[in-house]
């Protein structure tokens, strides 16, 4: 059994670990994969983001199985486009990968159907959610860019003050990028 494994992190390092374990699988291919990838998988030079050059890949390699890892991909939609394509892929759909693509569409989603969660209010405008953590935060509290930021667009802060410099940092300032159009603001 040939495999592909999409993505370039740790994660994916852990797949292909774990993989490589299976008296089934006799090659696996990691795109793009990285230094620590290279020694369990063949690293092929084509971007996550780029579905139409890996479903080529994937029918030039006759790969059996192909697994995403990356959050990124699986928001866009590849194993749509794999599955449309005939080929077999493991990963949420499209529509199943906007639980990690927006925090806020998750919280809304646990809120509808009461699954436990922390409570919450949802931002698109910094000035609201400063006014919000001024009138009814308790701290410490959690700000949340909305969409995908790398695993790196949660803040805890202990004070109003670090909160405002936060809401600054994921709203105006955009150091998630547009992960920050929209942020949730929970409990710790």
């Amino acid at each position: 059994m040939k495999v592909l494994i999409v993505g370039s992190g740790g994660r994916e390092h852990a797949i292909a670990w774990k993989v490589a374990q299976s008296k089934k699988v006799t090659k696996i291919y990691c795109a793009p994969g990285n230094a620590g990838i290279a020694g369990i998988a063949e690293c092929v030079p084509i971007g996550a983001m780029e579905f139409d050059k890996l479903v080529a890949f994937a029918k030039d390699n006759k790969i059996d199985l192909t697994i995403i890892g990356m959050d990124d991909p699986l928001v866009g939609g590849i194993v749509d486009v794999f599955e449309a394509e005939g080929l077999r892929v493991f990963g949420p759909r499209k529509n199943a990968a906007i639980l990690e693509g927006s925090k806020s569409f998750s919280k809304d989603l646990m809120k509808k159907y009461n699954i436990p969660t922390a409570a919450y209010e949802v931002f698109t405008d910094a000035d609201a959610a400063v006014a919000y953590l001024k009138e009814k935060a308790d701290f410490p509290i959690v700000l949340k860019a909305d969409g995908l930021a790398l695993g790196k667009g949660v803040l805890i802060c202990n004070t109003l003050e670090e909160a405002i410099d936060g809401v600054r940092t994921i709203m105006t300032d955009k150091k998630f990028g547009t992960a920050g159009n929209t942020m949730v603001i929970e409990e710790l």
